[in-house]
């Protein structure tokens, strides 16, 4: 399965280049508005348009053709019909994340679902590699179930941290190396610096 470091690299590639197009438009367009009167137009109305229509389709052929790598995508179209593996229940209450253990495991390529409450305030929960990246998080909202369900394909240890702000308490909302996942035949190499 790929991941979100490996989709971040694609996807910055592939944004720059589109965003340096648009921004050329734009700068074909206004250098078509300050030409002087009398003086012939640089661009063609019939050019400009297809330059715009060409950037519409890159533009929709990109989402269509990367919206199945991104990791989450394809859990999500099948969710009704996957049956978790093992369920993380969690809850957060005065700034704190509550688990069911010191360290929970996962094994490689089982459905994992995350079912996280929280008891008085809106919180996140991202699980966060040693160098700081982030693989996934969510939104926790008291009273609402909050839920996401995930598929680790890299053997790695995780910290929990909230990715939302609930007050200047909730900067220090973190649970250092709480997740594992074991029994792949690869490891995430942002994640293996402390496994132990």
């Amino acid at each position: 399965m790929t991941d979100s470091v490996e989709v971040l690299g694609m996807l910055k590639m592939v944004y720059t280049i589109y965003c340096l197009a648009a921004i050329s438009l734009m700068a074909w367009f206004g250098r078509g508005l300050a030409a002087p009167d009398g003086q012939p137009r640089l661009v063609k109305p019939s050019t400009f348009y297809g330059f715009v229509g060409a950037l519409v389709f890159v533009g929709v052929a990109i989402h269509i053709f990367t919206f199945n790598q991104i990791p989450w995508v394809k859990i999500d179209f099948k969710r009704d019909n996957i049956t978790p593996d093992q369920i993380v229940k969690i809850t957060a209450k005065d700034h704190k994340f509550i688990l069911p253990s010191e360290r929970i495991v996962a094994q490689c390529n089982k459905y994992i679902l995350f079912d996280v409450e929280s008891k008085d305030l809106t919180y996140g929960f991202g699980l966060i590699r040693q160098n700081g990246s982030m693989v996934m998080q969510m939104q926790v909202v008291p009273g609402s179930p909050n839920q996401l369900m995930w598929q680790f394909g890299k053997n790695g240890v995780y910290s929990i941290k909230s990715t939302e702000y609930s007050g200047p308490k909730g900067v220090f909302m973190e649970v250092k190396n709480a997740f594992e996942v074991t029994g792949c035949s690869e490891n995430d190499k942002y994640s293996m610096l402390e496994v132990k």
